[in-house]
């Protein structure tokens, strides 16, 4: 322990911000979180403008997979690299990526220009998603991380439900460019004031950098991904390109699995592969966002085109399914915490997928808005009750050196998944427009290109009531054969459901992140900060700070009220310390707090000179055991992994525990006792 804030800066510690300070540096994570959030949904609704304007509908799966891949491929890099140099500078650069990469696609003048621009925003987005986690864990003190942390799963919430309605009311007001103009203000914003106000210090650590394994992971995902997007449409399933794709994507996978065997710190331990558990949540997780990314994709064109609805209300359309996605999420949650079961939520949750997207296969041109909400919200029913229960199996059954691999594992393969999910139902879309407007040719005036019809749907009441029919009809059609096609995809992740191994819930595994139950994208997450990031929410629970040093004084066996507790592991950990600066920490006048110091003073636990509080050497053994019941109690959330056998989690424990005692947020644990004050000296 060290003595006083210079002590500790002096050591390397952070001096972390405080009150409104903390609240500036927090808003400005947040704006960064909901840029790269907002993201994943936004675009959705502007596709079909976006294809009208720039052409190349064979290619409009690629605007939204393009982002994906990049951002799931940078993550580990972004988040090692953070650790290793520092994660401000790295943030500010993520941004500036970011919006360069936004400003790029705003100004893109044909399809590939955006596609290419969008992989460059992925690549900023995958910084920004795995940086805003990490840094919340450098700036808030550990027994309040998981009230804030709970603020950002809910970014991802507001992101899902106003992503969609602010890209239709941008296309119907402004421009499709402004679905990345946006960014431009909101970034700049965030970017000057995390400048400012977010400090340079934080935790290092060395990594050696798998860059060989992440880059494997880019070349086979983008070649299966070209598989099948050119696959049956701009080449034969049987070409030679597609073939040599297909061939040169398997061997890069065998590559990777052998460069990850050898690597110091692989992006996927090939042994998460071998886990039962790992491999089988995996699986469903790609099955899973294969069907979310791809409805999100074309239910807007199902909405504009076959239904003539403005992109604004698509946007309003998509909100029983948004909305259907949250309560599911939260409540399934909810109910995971209370009972400690949650094998029975994707058993439950894959069918109610499946059977929502078979509905959706039922749609055509004369669906009504209530039989349409019903089935959206239905859908987003069953994907809340999987996403982030996938994560907590996974969690719940890894070793300790596992658990944040595998927690990044589990939502890389949905993110994969989703970049396929969104190639496949392109092709499938294409090739079966293609077909239905072959079959249309006889009735189609000379020169009339259906496609057109994606941007402006109100160019067909230029032509006779038959025409009309025909093109709407072979939109709905080709839109329900994608849905079709991905019924039987998550149907197979139905059956995997039920050989999941369901065991006894760690109390860690019942710390939900909220963001994994709106589709967040990846971070690349340590285990040390995934079981930080759980003991911080279970701390959080902890009873009142009154309750709680009463209960540790008694359980360390020290005769002292909850008040001198507090004041013992403070003065401790800081060495000296004001009497003046302890009572503004405690956030009480200084006649409240000390009556508790004196009690500390009598029992030659801290000695007082000219208003200076010292801890003295009886003192320092006393908070020891306190620290050291306060570590013991932490321990037991962590039973089963352990600590004794692990040196980095013994330390997250110790540091944990030192830590979440005497910190500045303990409210009333020095008000006034109501029994007979002590001497009333002056501090």
């Amino acid at each position: 322990m060290t003595a006083g804030s210079a002590g500790r800066a002096a050591h390397g510690e952070q001096v972390m911000p405080k009150g409104r300070e903390l609240y500036v540096v927090l808003g400005a994570l947040m704006l960064a979180m909901l840029l790269a959030a907002l993201d994943q949904t936004i675009v959705s609704t502007a596709l079909p403008t976006i294809v009208s304007d720039l052409g190349g509908l064979n290619h409009l799966s690629w605007v939204v997979t393009a982002y994906l891949l990049a951002a799931t491929a940078s993550t580990p890099l972004w988040g090692k690299l953070g650790d290793q140099y520092g994660r401000k500078r790295l943030f500010q650069a993520s941004i500036v990526i970011f919006l360069i990469g936004s400003a790029l696609c705003g100004l893109s003048r044909d399809m590939t220009e955006l596609i290419v621009f969008r992989a460059l925003q992925g690549l900023g987005g995958g910084g920004l998603m795995v940086l805003v986690v990490a840094i919340v864990g450098d700036v808030v003190p550990p027994r309040e991380r998981g009230r804030y942390q709970g603020l950002f799963g809910a970014v991802f919430g507001v992101s899902s439900v106003c992503g969609p309605l602010l890209g239709g009311w941008f296309v119907d007001n402004l421009s499709w460019r402004w679905v990345f103009y946006i960014n431009l203000p909101i970034g700049v914003l965030a970017l000057l004031v995390i400048a400012v106000v977010l400090p340079k210090a934080g935790e290092r650590e060395r990594h050696r950098i798998d860059y060989l394994g992440t880059l494997l992971i880019v070349g086979w995902a983008v070649g299966l991904v070209l598989v099948t997007t050119w696959g049956g449409t701009s080449y034969d399933w049987i070409s030679a390109p597609i073939i040599g794709l297909a061939a040169g994507s398997v061997a890069l996978i065998g590559v990777w699995v052998l460069v990850e065997r050898r690597a110091a710190e692989p992006v996927m331990p090939p042994r998460l592969l071998a886990d039962r558990v790992f491999a089988l949540g995996s699986a469903v997780s790609f099955a899973v966002g294969f069907a979310m990314f791809g409805a999100l994709t074309f239910l807007p064109i199902l909405l504009q085109v076959v239904h003539g609805v403005s992109p604004t209300l698509s946007g309003v359309h998509l909100l029983p399914m948004m909305l259907g996605m949250l309560a599911s999420s939260i409540g399934s949650g909810q109910l995971i915490t209370r009972y400690g079961r949650y094998k029975i939520f994707p058993v439950v949750g894959t069918p109610l997928i499946a059977l929502a997207l078979y509905l959706c296969s039922r749609l055509d041109e004369t669906a009504s808005t209530l039989s349409m909400s019903l089935r959206f919200a239905l859908l987003g029913f069953g994907l809340g009750m999987v996403l982030q229960v996938l994560v907590i199996a996974v969690q719940n059954a890894v070793s300790y050196r596992d658990l944040g691999a595998a927690t990044s594992g589990v939502t890389f393969f949905r993110q994969i998944g989703g970049s396929f999910g969104v190639a496949v139902f392109g092709s499938i879309f294409s090739n079966q427009l293609a077909g239905h407007v072959e079959d249309l040719a006889r009735v189609l005036p000379p020169g009339f290109d259906p496609s057109a019809v994606q941007g402006n749907p109100q160019l067909l009441d230029r032509y006779p009531a038959e025409v009309q029919r025909g093109v709407l009809h072979a939109y709905s059609e080709s839109i329900d054969s994608v849905f079709f096609w991905a019924v039987p995809v998550v149907a197979v992740g139905f059956v995997l459901t039920w050989f999941l191994r369901e065991v006894p819930l760690r109390a860690t595994s019942q710390t939900h992140d909220y963001g994994e139950g709106f589709g967040a994208a990846p971070t690349a997450r340590s285990s040390r900060h995934e079981i930080e990031r759980a003991l911080s929410e279970l701390m959080r629970k902890d009873a009142k700070a009154r309750q709680l040093y009463e209960r540790l004084g008694a359980h360390a066996g020290v005769a002292l009220p909850a008040g001198s507790v507090w004041a013992l592991c403070r003065i401790a950990k800081d060495g000296t310390v004001k009497g003046q600066d302890l009572a503004e920490r405690a956030g009480v006048p200084i006649e409240h707090g000390r009556p508790y110091v004196d009690r500390l003073v009598d029992a030659a636990y801290v000695q007082r000179r000219d208003g200076t509080l010292a801890i003295t050497d009886a003192g320092r053994a006393v908070a020891e055991r306190l620290f050291a019941a306060r570590r013991e109690g932490l321990a037991r959330h962590v039973d089963g992994w352990s600590p004794e056998e692990h040196p980095e989690l013994a330390d997250v424990l110790t540091r944990l525990a030192e830590a979440s005692l005497g910190d500045d947020a303990d409210g009333d644990v020095l008000r006034p006792d109501p029994g007979p004050e002590p001497t009333g000296r002056r501090a």
